[in-house]
């Protein structure tokens, strides 16, 4: 899954690997391309991905309609569509001094 982020066209996607369980939401920074998030929920009846999707609209500063699980609704790997920024827009977004929230 080395697909990191789309070409600017308003939707930018997000290759992820989510650790559910943890203490705190938090974004664990880049590594080859995959961008490492922890949620507090479990990986329960869906409650890790809903959380991902709250936790991802508060950093980026979107509605939670404008983010879409594409693929690995039940993978810890997920691809992750954002609608309404740029490619350029979401990496300002996710840069490191916002990895502790």
């Amino acid at each position: 899954m080395k697909e990191s982020i789309s070409p600017p066209s308003g939707e930018a996607k997000i290759s992820l690997h989510v650790y559910p369980n943890a203490p705190r939401n938090q974004l664990v920074g880049f590594s080859e391309g995959v961008l490492g998030v922890k949620v507090a929920a479990p990986p329960v009846k869906g409650q890790a991905n809903r959380e991902l999707v709250a936790f991802l609209s508060q950093v980026l500063g979107v509605d939670k309609s404008n983010l879409a699980i594409l693929k690995g609704h039940t993978s810890r790997n997920k691809l992750i569509s954002v609608s309404g920024l740029s490619r350029e827009e979401v990496m300002r977004r996710l840069s490191p001094g916002k990895f502790n929230i």
